[in-house]
């Protein structure tokens, strides 16, 4: 491998007390995981749909005061819930507190639910990645008012696969894309993002890629690394948050670093 591939797990904060989040948290660094995510999302996305669920942002700050080593964030923050300004303050004082481990995973939002309880205007999907693509450059501007700053350039991965708008967005602004789907959608979607760089005069191979896995190593492992993926991210649900599946994953990255 050119680059070593990092191994991110997403804790859902659903369907499980803190005590049980905390504890996964926990596990997932002791494990030897990169990067532990959660999400920005209101209501459980799968199960119970009115079954217990935590808040983001609040969450992370918590698990910046918690973990030493790991990086944390969230896959992904939703841009249409927060203020960008406000959003960027936020992610500037969790930078802060972790010591300099934050990542702002952000997408332009999708689950409408969240949006009509929370009173939020849903819009079209083209009017909330315009949105999105609006707020990045204000949350850049934000950080460098800021005092202090953030503790380094806070890396940014943004979340999506829209061919036209999205992936564009992400040629401007981010430094990680998490792509969504399967393998040959990664590819095909990776050279759209290619040449949404040439368009933006910006290297897009420098871009990270990250990919959702589902299964072993054994069984795709060769062929992520083939796609140019050094990001691949598991899930663990609540309440038992299982970590199998990620020990197998670190012990790969473990074998082939």
């Amino acid at each position: 491998m050119t680059n070593p591939v990092r191994i991110g797990v997403q804790l859902k904060p659903q369907h499980a007390d803190y005590a049980q989040i905390r504890d996964a948290v926990r596990r997932a660094e002791d494990t030897g995981v990169d990067i532990v995510f959660n999400w920005d999302h209101f209501f459980p996305l799968n199960g119970d749909p009115d079954g217990k669920h935590f808040e983001c942002w609040t969450m992370l700050g918590a698990w910046a005061e918690q973990t030493s080593r790991v990086q944390i964030g969230a896959l992904v923050t939703c841009n249409s819930y927060r203020n960008p300004d406000l959003l960027a303050d936020m992610a500037r004082t969790v930078d802060h507190i972790s010591g300099g481990r934050l990542i702002l995973g952000i997408g332009a939002g999708w689950f409408e639910r969240d949006y009509d309880e929370f009173g939020y205007e849903f819009g079209t999907a083209g009017s909330r990645i315009a949105d999105l693509g609006a707020a990045l450059p204000r949350i850049k501007a934000r950080w460098a008012a800021s005092h202090p700053q953030p503790t380094r350039q806070i890396p940014i991965l943004i979340g999506g696969g829209g061919e036209r708008k999205t992936l564009r967005v992400v040629a401007e602004h981010a430094d990680v894309w998490h792509s969504f789907g399967d393998l040959e959608t990664l590819r095909r979607k990776s050279a759209i993002l290619d040449q949404h760089g040439v368009d933006v005069g910006r290297d897009a191979s420098q871009i990270e890629r990250s990919f959702a896995a589902r299964t072993p190593p054994s069984e795709v492992a060769d062929d992520l690394v083939e796609a140019g993926v050094t990001l691949v991210t598991l899930d663990a649900d609540g309440p038992d948050y299982d970590m199998s599946l990620v020990k197998q994953w670190v012990a790969w990255r473990d074998a082939h670093s």
